[in-house]
């Protein structure tokens, strides 16, 4: 409920016809109180006069009509000279009077009400003449402009409509048939021509029939100002997740709303852009309804979480989390998405009669809601959980199981093409090149001008409108979301927090969701106290799938396919078949990974006693490093199978035996090599096999981002290279 507000409201919240009758009764009130108290008569004429005079001045003032002054002071003085009338006879209690009091009261709420109904059309008259003298001009001088600029012939400007926030207007044009297209450069020269603000520009789209073009024209610099985020602690109405996430106003005042539940979401900005405070305003959006269960991946320390689990995990002012699930590392990511690649099989099994119906899509509820899985970071992911996302983002649209993917850069090396193809709402904030936006947006790009928004917080979006057509990307400035703000809605949401289903329940990985807090919490706070409403959560035994000796990914139990290739191999799944599993891999305690289980397992004896490159001459396999570089590599001997570089098997180990990741620097201090030559042998070695890094090859340890591998990376080329015939 909103907080009701203290303060008195004197205003006069009433219709014209009310007015008139308050009138009536105020004066039949004084006749009758007046009639036995001895008022004199000529009193009530001066009141009358007095009103009369003050409703024509008031009537000058307005320039109303003449004959409407005329008739609102006769309304007075009739008021007037029927209570005199009433006080000298001291007759207002009869029936006769009463007769004629009720009949001039009539008479008067008709004549106010028809007089307000004269005044408004004649109003709306003279606006709307105002308005067509604008627009006839401003079309005028968009024909001449575009005809001069542009040297166009054969186009009209069939209207020019202001916008109601009164930033802009928006200009019609039906281009001829020789050019249906205004140049690239039209959004500058435009804008240039016109001294348009920072703030303000040109946006240029496509209008409902072929040939025409809408020119927007902001004119104010609706860029600059700082936005509050309308859904303050103060309004906690339960919404829906059917009516979209509220991201920010456009430059002509309207709301951008996005929908999330047939479609996928991606958020690009670089750092500084408010990128995190967009994903916070999604947040808050979704955690308003009580139809939709939210999870988070960030595995870089988890910082779009750390807020929204504050009230719960800290101060204990709420008694569930917000975030349903918050995956921070890799392995714990690899879990979350098994467990929804699981759910996704589930629902489509466990709901089929609700998906035989008029829609073949489910509706979502309380009881029944959707799933929102947002991805911060997406860069910072492995191959195989890119896999598994893909994997997400394609099949979970029926059952309702969406994703917000976000990212720092709108380059193919961080989205995936599952998730470009799949994402119809795409929101960017400031990047470095236009390319970018070029890459993120399908259509509309060309005209984009990057310079229109200029600061944080300021991008660009498109999603599908009412009719489920794309628009053009618009610029729009988002909501401002603080810490403490978010602190006080996480409180209010907490109650409202929806719960899966049982069908969602019941699968092979979803046995440790249930102590999913119990890994995850100590990582989040460390030694920092909890509050007393996280011991539900945590206060049972926590389960811990074993890891793949190999790839070290965690072995959930859901069905994996070892014949998938690419990104999907070893770590892709079957959803449908969420009941089947694979038996788990034993893991040695204390071990993440065991290294004599991994020779065993890739056939590859070691070499004799010594450093890198001090090995005898018969073992084949074995890297020689001479002054600093790598001067020979290959695979194993002809009366040997193996034909897995040497260099990639102990690279591979000695990355599993780091933790799953290092800086190539480290790498080639641990293998004594030279980290130039290492870095241009092993690069050389994937791309044989047709594997890619994440990232550019960036990898992130702690606060530090260079040039590394991943295990799971050279785990993939070790099972490519196995696998060629």
């Amino acid at each position: 409920m909103a907080a009701r507000s203290s303060a008195l409201d004197w205003g006069w919240n009433t219709s014209p016809a009310v007015d008139a009758a308050l009138v009536a009764g105020g004066a039949y009130s004084v006749a009758a109180v007046g009639a036995l108290s001895g008022m004199p008569p000529v009193q009530a004429l001066t009141v009358g006069a007095a009103g009369a005079a003050a409703q024509a001045a008031a009537d000058l003032y307005q320039r109303r009509p003449g004959w409407h002054i005329t008739t609102r002071c006769a309304a007075w003085l009739a008021a007037g000279g029927w209570t005199a009338l009433a006080l000298a006879d001291h007759t207002a209690l009869t029936w006769q009077m009463a007769g004629w009091w009720a009949a001039g009261t009539a008479v008067g709420m008709t004549l106010a009400r028809g007089l307000v109904r004269a005044e408004n059309a004649a109003r709306e008259q003279r606006s709307a003449r105002r308005l067509q003298v604008w627009a006839n001009a401003r079309a005028r001088e968009w024909h001449e402009r575009l005809e001069r600029l542009f040297r166009l012939e054969g186009h009209t400007v069939d209207g020019v409509m202001p916008w109601k926030s009164g930033a802009g207007y928006t200009v019609r044009v039906a281009m001829p048939s020789a050019t249906p297209q205004l140049p690239a450069d039209a959004v500058r020269k435009l804008a240039t021509e016109l001294k348009l603000p920072r703030g303000g520009g040109i946006q240029i789209t496509d209008g409902m029939v072929y040939g025409e073009i809408h020119i927007r024209v902001t004119t104010k610099d609706v860029m600059s100002e700082e936005l509050p985020i309308p859904d303050g602690p103060d309004d906690t109405t339960v919404t829906s997740i059917y009516g979209g996430l509220p991201l920010g106003l456009q430059t002509d005042g309207a709301e951008v709303r996005v929908g999330v539940v047939d479609d996928c979401a991606l958020f690009i900005g670089q750092i500084g852009s408010g990128k995190t405070n967009v994903v916070n305003v999604a947040n808050a959006g979704a955690l308003r309804t009580n139809d939709t269960v939210v999870m988070h991946i960030d595995v870089t320390g988890a910082g779009i979480s750390l807020p929204w689990l504050r009230a719960w995990a800290v101060d204990g002012a709420s008694d569930v989390p917000l975030i349903d699930y918050v995956a921070d590392t890799e392995e714990e990511a690899h879990i979350l998405a098994d467990f929804l690649i699981a759910g996704i099989g589930a629902r489509k099994s466990g709901h089929q009669d609700l998906l035989a119906g008029e829609d073949d899509k489910l509706t979502v509820g309380p009881d029944l809601p959707e799933v929102l899985l947002v991805v911060d970071e997406i860069a910072e992911l492995s191959p195989r959980l890119l896999a598994k996302l893909d994997t997400i983002v394609n099949t979970g649209r029926a059952v309702r199981v969406r994703v917000i993917i976000c990212g720092l850069r709108a380059t193919q090396d961080v989205i995936t093409a599952a998730m470009k193809k799949q994402s119809r709402v795409r929101v960017g904030m400031r990047v470095s090149d236009p390319e970018e936006l070029a890459h993120l947006f399908p259509t509309g790009a060309a005209r984009l001008d990057p310079k229109a928004a200029p600061g944080r917080g300021c991008g660009f979006c498109c999603a599908p409108d009412a009719e489920d057509i794309v628009s053009d990307p618009a610029p729009y400035k988002a909501y401002r979301i603080t810490p403490k703000v978010i602190q006080g809605l996480a409180a209010a949401y907490g109650a409202r927090r929806p719960r899966l289903e049982a069908e969602f329940l019941d699968t092979a990985p979803a046995r440790y969701y249930a102590s999913r807090w119990g890994r995850v919490l100590p990582r989040l706070y460390k030694a920092k106290p909890l509050a007393a409403t996280t011991v539900p959560y945590t206060d049972l035994e926590i389960l811990r799938p074993p890891l793949d000796e190999v790839t070290g990914i965690p072995n959930t139990g859901i069905e994996t396919d070892a014949n998938d290739d690419g990104g999907r191999e070893g770590g892709g799944s079957k959803p449908g078949a969420p009941g089947r599993h694979t038996a788990p891999s034993a893991v040695p305690a204390g071990k993440r990974f065991g290294s004599d289980a991994l020779a065993a397992l890739l056939n590859s004896p070691r070499t004799a006693a010594g450093p890198h490159g001090e090995a005898g001459n018969g073992d084949r396999t074995v890297i020689h490093a001479q002054f600093g570089r790598v001067v020979a590599q290959s695979g194993g001997p002809a009366d040997r199978p193996d034909r897995v570089p040497r260099l990639l098997l102990d690279a591979h180990q000695t990355v599993t035996e780091a933790g799953g990741r290092l800086h190539t620097g480290d790498l080639a201090t641990r293998l004594d090599l030279d980290a130039v030559a290492l870095g241009k042998e092993l690069s050389q070695i994937l791309k044989t096999v047709g594997v890619e890094r994440p990232g550019i090859g960036s990898v992130r340890i702690g606060d530090v981002s260079k040039s590394g591998y991943l295990a799971e990376t050279l785990a993939e080329a070790i099972t490519r290279y196995r696998n060629t015939q």
